[in-house]
């Protein structure tokens, strides 16, 4: 990594910031990744993706595949940089900075081909906001004879220059829910003529806090939150219908499948306790993201020469990265992209993420990418 290396890259996060653009929209963002492997001799694969890019570098088998996620999210920006967003969307995720690093890596790898002992297949994936794109990826051949897979998100509470690994439960699995309540509308005044759906949902919300305060383990971690409501158009009539939505996070299949049954039985006992109808959508969303227990250590070994290496905790936050780890063996890190204890954190309309962080992810790429095809080569 160069300076001059780095200033380039540096250049390049900046103008994919400046233009953001939103999950399955990433049709300017496609166009320029393309643009930029071309003019380093790295053809595109045809794929059937309509946004995101899937390339290769080196030849055979075995096959290591690099993860970049390439879209961004219906925030307006407020950081007030000057490559801020032009468009009415921000990559307040940093998903600019995640893209970045691996054209860096697919310009370092280019340079080394001839000593690649395999394949390093390079996945710039769209719509991972809404959990989609890890699907698309899988559904249009990207996983066709990988081994592995590789991947990372920043993290602005550790510093450039720091990796945050660990075996297992990195991320949470994500569950989304919807749940609509049918009623019988009528003259507020007159409410025993009626079913209403207003204290039947907020009755439903209240009732769903206890479930993990109270069945869940304190060994174990779960979030439950409630996050939107939408009941009545008026003052003085019933409404005849509504619905709440939010998400469910956990880590251990078993702690999901015990709070995913809760919810449904206070749900419908809550509904029928009003006389309401009551049905819950369950949305297409990611598992556990859970590092593979042999490769996470040759990764965390390998990240040594170039980072401080620290062991997590796991986050929260959901990732579809854990779709390709339900399908091969993957390891997906934090790099540290701030370091201020204040920095605002993810999906913030403040968010910054360093330049200083890109060699550290740069080398993630390149380094593991090489040192997981020599393992897959000797197996």
């Amino acid at each position: 990594m160069t300076e001059a290396f780095y200033q380039k890259l540096a250049k390049v996060r900046h103008y994919l910031h400046s233009k953001p653009e939103l999950s399955e929209q990433e049709v300017e963002t496609t166009a320029y990744i393309k643009s930029y492997l071309a003019d380093l001799g790295i053809k595109p694969l045809d794929y059937p993706l309509t946004t995101g890019v899937i390339a290769e570098i080196g030849k055979g088998l075995p096959v290591i595949a690099l993860r970049a996620d390439i879209d961004a999210l219906p925030i307006v920006e407020k950081t007030e940089v000057d490559y801020a967003s032009q468009n009415q969307a921000m990559h307040a995720c940093g998903h600019d900075f995640h893209q970045t690093s691996l054209l860096g890596a697919a310009e370092l790898l280019k340079t080394r081909e001839a000593e690649l002992q395999g394949t390093v297949r390079l996945i710039f994936q769209p719509a991972e906001e809404n959990f989609q794109g890890a699907y698309q990826v899988i559904a249009a051949g990207g996983l066709d004879q990988v081994s592995a897979i590789l991947g990372y998100h920043n993290n602005p509470h550790l510093k450039p220059g720091q990796i945050g690994l660990r075996s297992g439960a990195i991320m949470a699995g994500v569950e989304q829910f919807r749940v609509h309540v049918k009623g019988v509308s009528a003259h507020a005044a007159r409410p025993d003529l009626g079913v209403d759906t207003v204290p039947t949902l907020t009755s439903i919300v209240n009732n769903l806090q206890a479930i993990v305060a109270r069945t869940v383990s304190p060994f174990e971690s779960a979030v439950l939150s409630v996050t939107h409501l939408d009941v009545g158009t008026t003052w003085n009539v019933l409404p005849a219908e509504g619905f709440f939505e939010g998400t469910i996070r956990t880590f251990d299949p078993q702690v999901r499948l015990s709070v995913i049954d809760q919810f449904t039985k206070v749900v419908e006992a809550t509904a029928a306790q009003f006389g309401a109808e009551v049905s819950i959508e369950w949305g297409n969303s990611p598992k556990v993201t859970f590092n593979d227990a042999e490769l996470t250590p040759l990764v965390a070994e390998g990240s040594k020469d170039f980072a401080q290496v620290i062991e997590t905790l796991p986050s929260t936050g959901g990732e579809d990265f854990a779709a390709y780890q339900e399908k091969v063996p993957g390891v997906f890190a934090f790099i540290g992209s701030n370091g201020d204890e204040n920095a605002p954190d993810w999906h913030h309309d403040n968010f910054i993420v360093k330049d200083a962080a890109l060699p550290i992810a740069v080398n993630y790429y390149v380094e593991n990418a090489i040192r997981l095809l020599d393992y897959y080569r000797q197996e």
